[in-house]
């Protein structure tokens, strides 16, 4: 039996619960299978998948082939090198916890642990600290992939030969290939803690301007916003990896500097009816956030796992949105345009949109890659019901208004955006496209995601 017979019919959708495909999953445990799966697949037929913790669908086929790379997993760590060998189907969750107890972290964590490496590079993911060190591709110095003719390639962004297809497979959604493995560089850490500043800051103004000075002050750098504020009011988060003088001091040290043992503490019930999450609840749960920040700002010690990732703490979180799921709409514009930021809040609001989850990020210099998101500006991030009445003609609105301030959305959030839209914010899209025809002739490659933008 090849592994052409051993697929599983199933619907699925990403992180947001919306939208849903009919699919025929595959777990492949080998290249060969790999190929024959290329081989014997017709065109716009198949997508790879790691977790499936992207909110829209770039890692779904209708009616298509969606290949399961999680037995992809082996980590080869060379501690002397502060570099790492992982498979495309290994989880930051899985490499954290190798790598950690022996003093090395992540260069770039998005805001969950549970996304693989193959999954980071095709989002191109980026984390508290893209101000200062960019996005995860910017640290990789391979990429093996098996290309739409079923061919292995390794890519390198130091080579002149691969160096394009490197960039073009880097935020390019999976749309390149299967990423098998990659090689990438890790930072050291003395210990497992973070030294987190945090402060209560009561309008969006005066918290935007305290953000832009902790850009030269701190390597990570983020705020959650009360998103039915209209003042804006946030919290600003600032971090650095903790020293060892720093728990020793407030005496937090334990036998173990380096213990890292994330868990989730809770698990969100499998099913809630709609109107669970409404402005009254999230009203409630945002005055208790803000509250517990201090007035004037100080430092206190956290685990990595609870400034990094907090919401990993409580499994299945996405299901307080109820049955009809919910979208994430982020979206990044240079300085000149941070008028936006309270512009999508003001019209999130004034339809009744809650989010108990919206995060304002700072962006330093993008790199080279022909469909990465991050450009230097402002991103904003906002969870919001899918039911909410009126909510994707008020997003279209402002789709038009990113668009003509020289802005973007995240395709690895994005779950409805027009193709005229992605075609207007990415004008790299016509180079990655020649790219793409080399590396997959025959559009083996291809997604939801990719059919709704035309791609």
């Amino acid at each position: 039996m090849t592994i052409k017979d051993t697929f599983l019919e199933q619907k699925i959708s990403g992180w947001g619960g919306y939208p849903f495909s009919d699919s025929k999953i595959y777990v492949p445990s080998e290249i060969s299978q790999l190929q024959e799966i290329i081989s014997e697949s017709s065109p716009k037929s198949i997508i790879g998948r790691g977790l499936g913790r992207s909110y829209g669908n770039p890692a779904q086929r209708q009616n298509g082939n969606v290949v399961d790379l999680r037995l992809f997993n082996k980590i080869s760590l060379d501690s002397d090198e502060s570099k790492v060998i992982v498979g495309g189907g290994v989880s930051i969750d899985d490499l954290l916890k190798e790598i950690v107890p022996k003093g090395f972290f992540v260069p770039v964590s998005p805001g969950t642990r549970f996304v693989t490496i193959g999954g980071a590079i095709a989002a191109d993911v980026h984390g508290k600290n893209h101000h200062v060190d960019g996005s995860f591709c910017n640290f990789i110095d391979y990429i093996k992939l098996i290309d739409g003719n079923g061919k292995s390639m390794v890519l390198s962004p130091n080579n002149l030969e691969t160096k394009e297809f490197f960039w073009a497979t880097c935020g390019g959604m999976g749309l390149t290939g299967f990423i098998i493995e990659a090689k990438l560089s890790l930072i050291p850490i003395k210990t497992s803690l973070m030294n987190v500043y945090s402060e209560r800051i009561n309008n969006l103004d005066s918290l935007m301007q305290k953000m832009i000075e902790h850009d030269y002050k701190y390597k990570y750098n983020v705020a959650w916003i009360d998103s039915l504020s209209k003042q804006g009011r946030g919290v600003l988060t600032s971090g650095e990896h903790a020293s060892l003088d720093q728990i020793e001091k407030i005496k937090k040290s334990e036998n173990d500097p380096l213990k890292y043992d994330p868990k989730a503490i809770a698990g969100a019930p499998t099913f809630l009816p709609s109107g669970v999450l409404n402005n009254f609840t999230v009203k409630l749960f945002n005055e208790g956030w803000f509250r517990k920040a201090p007035k004037i700002g100080k430092n206190n010690i956290e685990t990595i796992s609870s400034y990094f990732h907090p919401l990993d703490g409580i499994a299945n979180w996405n299901k307080i949105y109820g049955p009809k799921g919910f979208l994430q709409y982020q979206f990044a514009v240079p300085d000149h345009s941070s008028h936006l930021i309270s512009k999508t809040l003001e019209s999130l609001r004034t339809i009744g949109a809650p989010s108990f989850l919206t995060v304002l990020k700072r962006f330093g210099t993008s790199n080279s890659g022909y469909l990465s998101f991050p450009m230097k500006g402002w991103t904003l991030a906002a969870d919001v019901p899918i039911a909410v009445e009126g909510l994707f003609e008020v997003l279209n609105d402002l789709d038009e208004e990113v668009a003509n301030a020289g802005g973007k959305l995240y395709l690895a959030k994005d779950s409805r955006q027009s193709e005229l839209i992605f075609k207007k914010t990415y004008p790299k899209y016509f180079e990655w496209k020649k790219i793409k025809l080399i590396m997959d002739p025959n559009f083996k490659f291809y997604s939801d995601l990719a059919e709704r933008i035309g791609i």
